[in-house]
């Protein structure tokens, strides 16, 4: 038995932990505060509940709000300069993933020159190490979905060549993060399921995963556990606190699975799907693979599969998985509804190999092109 265990995150977990905010430490004393550039943050209250908070704490605040639902280089740079202009020496991410993973990356900017994707590995990535390290981070997520406030990755896309990669180091991981359920019960129903999937998935993947170890194993059946049991609920009846306390909660272990197993080809072969369309919601193509997908893979690591199964208290897998997207509402999604052609879908699989090829090398089975295209074209409707 063998396995390195390293997530330095200070979390703040339950209803009500956001208040911790007010009450210090911070690792600055002027913060970039990282949002989307859509109307939850204000329209909610949430961004000036977090702004009340820091400045009760001592701290000054630069709102960047310009994030899109799959971040982009573009304002990973733009986000970046701001905070060097303006002084910030620590970065918040306010919202869901994308705002989380572009703090990250501005963060990372923020102490190094020259341009992000000179850093990036993969594709055409020039792989420099980030020799300057990063501003601190702290995490403040609204949705239960990416994990990303337990782990150190960070999704960009890079919008003229298409190319949507995960990076990751020592220095992304979140000084702190806040994981406050109460934030969550205005999430509508769909991008609650969507984003439940995505944790879903996290775990999945992480069992699944040729670098899995007893620590991760622990994490990856409770975090499936808890979405198969509340997610239904959480999607049902969005006010429901213990459910989205419940789903949180697995979405958070979901990150910490990433941290010690990472993933497999499945988010490898959606990235391009969201980088060719970036409307589409990551967790909505991680579903309309997922059927197709595990298909596949059941027959190669029967085990792991019937683990799984007794996870979601059920005997097969494959069934529990299309229940639990049934119960979710989320049956009816097709690739075809979000712009994708099957005639786009052989140039997906270079794309994914080239930018994404290590969470391939996590598969217990190596796929061939002509394979992982087959897996493609099951899942396309």
């Amino acid at each position: 038995m063998q396995f390195s265990h390293y997530i330095p995150t200070r979390i703040h977990f339950g209803p009500g932990a956001l208040e911790k905010i007010g009450n210090g430490p911070l690792p600055g004393k002027k913060a970039l505060v990282v949002i989307s550039s859509g109307t939850a943050m204000r329209r909610t209250g949430i961004l000036d509940r977090v702004l009340a908070l820091l400045k009760k704490a001592g701290t000054e605040a630069v709102v960047f709000d310009k994030i899109r639902p799959n971040p982009v280089k573009g304002h990973v740079m733009e986000g970046a300069a701001l905070a060097v202009r303006e002084g910030c020496d620590f970065v918040v991410g306010l919202g869901g993933g994308s705002s989380m993973d572009s703090a990250k990356s501005i963060a990372l900017m923020a102490r190094n020159p020259g341009d992000y994707w000179g850093y990036v590995r993969g594709g055409t990535g020039g792989g420099k190490p980030f020799l300057g390290g990063a501003l601190p981070i702290v995490a403040i997520t609204t949705t239960a979905g990416t994990g990303t406030e337990a782990d150190p990755w960070t999704v960009i896309t890079k919008e003229e060549t298409s190319e949507k990669i995960g990076i990751g180091n020592d220095y992304t991981f979140p000084t702190l993060s806040i994981v406050d359920p109460e934030l969550m019960l205005s999430v509508p129903p769909f991008l609650t399921a969507c984003q439940g999937f995505d944790a879903l998935c996290h775990a999945v993947e992480g069992y699944l995963s040729s670098a899995a170890s007893p620590m991760s194993d622990l994490y990856a059946l409770k975090s499936i556990e808890l979405v198969a049991r509340w997610l239904p609920v959480a999607v049902a009846e969005g006010g429901n606190l213990e459910a989205r306390g419940h789903v949180a909660f697995a979405n958070t272990l979901s990150g910490m699975v990433e941290t010690l197993a990472g993933c497999t080809s499945e988010h490898a072969l959606e990235h391009p799907m969201s980088a060719f369309h970036p409307e589409l919601p990551h967790g909505a193509g991680l579903v309309m693979l997922s059927r197709a997908y595990h298909a596949f893979f059941a027959g190669h690591v029967p085990q792991l599969y019937a683990d799984m199964a007794k996870a979601m208290g059920a005997a097969d897998f494959q069934e529990a998985l299309d229940g639990l997207i049934k119960a979710c509402g989320l049956d009816g999604l097709k690739m075809s509804d979000w712009g994708i052609t099957r005639d786009e879908l052989p140039s997906m699989v270079p794309n994914a190999q080239s930018t994404m090829g290590r969470l391939f090398e996590h598969d217990r089975y190596q796929l061939s092109s002509e394979e992982t295209l087959g897996i493609l074209e099951r899942a396309f409707r």
